[in-house]
């Protein structure tokens, strides 16, 4: 059996190795692992959701979004292998894997969207999602892709603290981060639990993301301290149990 132990980080976030070279949305691991309380119910918390495809009154078509369409074929199964035709794009300093048929197939502004309705869009968007939260437009991305509630009025509480880094990485040099893998815990087609295996210049490192379906998409529920992601792990060893993306 492999050992895992919790990354203790230290110091800012942007100046961490290890959060820059596994993937933009680790920048938030420090952030979101602090303790904040919000002591009133400002109307930043509590401001409506932006205007977008997936927001509450979005026109749906058969359950989805307008102009939303994967390939849903795949059904409930649990996937041993990654779709075919699987690419890559990059978010920020984060290299993510994409799909023409699981998704996401549509861009809105800062925001990827559009996932099947299969396990395999569930860990697509679980990748995806949170890579996007480094950037300018993490609000967006949020008020449109992440569960409403607490959780996530104290994520964007929390990240409205944090400098932008999407511009200030690239024109640093900084590397992308490496998603090796994922594999999916849980699944039914309201929620589902997914565990992404991330390469890192010393080995591997795991987090889990878990999704719900709404609105017509996959959304990431943040939990009740507004965190997106479970505490990140380094793995000891060679790593099992994880469908592969490939290069």
């Amino acid at each position: 059996m492999r050992r895992q132990r919790r990354v203790e980080p230290s110091g800012p976030y942007w100046r961490q190795r290890n959060w820059q070279v596994s993937a933009g949305f680790l920048a938030v691991v420090v952030l979101l692992g602090v303790f904040v309380a919000l002591t009133s119910d400002g109307d930043g918390s509590k401001a409506a959701a932006a205007e977008g495809p997936l927001s509450h009154g979005a026109v749906l078509k058969d359950g989805r979004p307008q102009g939303c369409t994967t390939d849903d074929s795949a059904g409930d199964a649990l996937p041993k292998s990654a779709p075919k035709d699987v690419g890559w794009q990059t978010l920020g300093i984060a290299r993510v894997p994409v799909s023409a048929s699981a998704g996401p197939t549509r861009t809105t502004g800062p925001m990827r969207w559009c996932y099947a309705h299969t396990p395999v869009g569930a860990a697509l968007a679980a990748t995806v999602i949170p890579s996007q939260m480094s950037g300018s437009g993490w609000k967006t991305v949020s008020r449109q892709q992440v569960v409403a509630g607490r959780g996530r009025d104290l994520f964007e509480f929390q990240r409205a603290t944090v400098q932008d880094i999407d511009s200030a990485a690239q024109s640093g040099g900084t590397s992308a981060g490496s998603y090796a893998g994922f594999s999916v815990t849980s699944y039914t087609r309201q929620a589902a639990n997914v565990s992404l295996l991330i390469r890192t210049g010393q080995g591997y490192a795991t987090t889990a993301i878990a999704l719900r379906w709404t609105g017509g998409d996959w959304k990431v529920v943040p939990d009740g301290g507004g965190s997106l992601h479970t505490p990140v792990t380094t793995v000891q060893g060679s790593p099992s149990g994880y469908v592969l993306w490939g290069a």
